[in-house]
């Protein structure tokens, strides 16, 4: 079966500050497959659709629809937030990424884990989500602190901008667990950031419960279904930023989600390749960590 994604309006302004358009988007998105799809590979996604552009108000697409061609991958799962089964649409391919593109798709929105072990993820992720009253600088502090922890315990650890306002930190699993023993932990991770930050962190999820300056730290985004922009993914927001993996030491003060775009992003992994591979090797061993955690901890 040929596979061709058709690709439409390319002229069509999507950031009109910039002047970046629609067939720019799809560009990047061609330029990068190769470091991105591993990300998106066999995963359901919840696609973010602006199809009129970063302006007007966008929306969440999950159902594949009639309309998807042939050849574009795609699973059906039980919802339980609509009792019914969602067909959704997984990436495996550059077309699959064009078409999903296409579509006015700006994010890519995967998954945590793969349809071939839906309920075990590969990772968890710790979201570290600023309110409006903090600076990015406050954001790289809670990172700084989650490595911290990392070091102490011998984990693996691998970091990316959001895109937009935060960090999100990533530590592997392998599909070793399921999403509720990866949220338990998450949470043992987020107490812990807690209880050294208590004045700039909360666990608190209700925005009118929470005080105006805290950061939000989400382990509740490894819950089954929860996803978050891809490494490498396009944002809705100005300048055209991307999610960006990054280096350790490039975590500090002075750091922005400015800095990485569709314009510079490609460059970017000419010189440094693909910062993220690490989330998808091998994942560790909750048992041990713990023991490690109540060491740290009670010291």
């Amino acid at each position: 079966m040929k596979k061709q994604a058709e690709l439409t309006n390319l002229d069509k302004i999507y950031w009109p500050k910039e002047g970046i358009t629609k067939g720019d988007m799809l560009e990047y998105y061609s330029k990068v497959a190769p470091y991105i799809l591993p990300y998106l590979k066999n995963r359901p996604l919840s696609l973010f659709r602006s199809p009129n552009g970063i302006e007007e108000k966008g929306f969440f697409h999950k159902d594949a629809g009639d309309d998807a061609p042939k050849w574009v991958k795609t699973k059906e799962i039980y919802s339980e937030s609509t009792d019914k089964m969602v067909n959704y649409l997984v990436c495996n391919d550059l077309e699959s990424l064009l078409y999903i593109g296409n579509l006015g798709c700006i994010e890519m929105n995967p998954w945590n884990s793969t349809i071939s072990k839906i309920d075990h993820p590969d990772y968890i992720v710790m979201d570290i989500d600023p309110s409006d009253k903090n600076t990015f600088d406050d954001v790289v502090d809670v990172a700084l602190v989650i490595k911290d922890i990392l070091d102490e315990t011998g984990m693996d650890g691998y970091c990316k901008t959001s895109g937009a306002s935060g960090i999100h930190v990533y530590i592997p699993f392998n599909k070793k667990y399921t999403y509720d023993e990866s949220r338990g932990f998450a949470e043992v991770l987020a107490t812990i950031v807690h209880d050294r930050m208590p004045k700039l962190t909360t666990l608190e999820r209700s925005l009118s419960k929470r005080k105006k300056n805290q950061i939000y730290i989400d382990y509740l985004q490894n819950r089954i279904g929860q996803t978050l922009a891809s490494a490498y993914s396009v944002r809705p927001k100005p300048g055209a930023t991307v999610s960006a993996p990054l280096e350790w030491n490039e975590v500090k003060h002075g750091l922005r989600p400015s800095d990485f775009t569709i314009q510079n992003m490609p460059g970017r992994l000419e010189e440094k390749g693909d910062l993220f591979k690490g989330v998808l090797g091998k994942g560790i061993n909750i048992s041990k960590i713990i023991e490690k955690l109540e060491v740290v901890t009670s010291a």
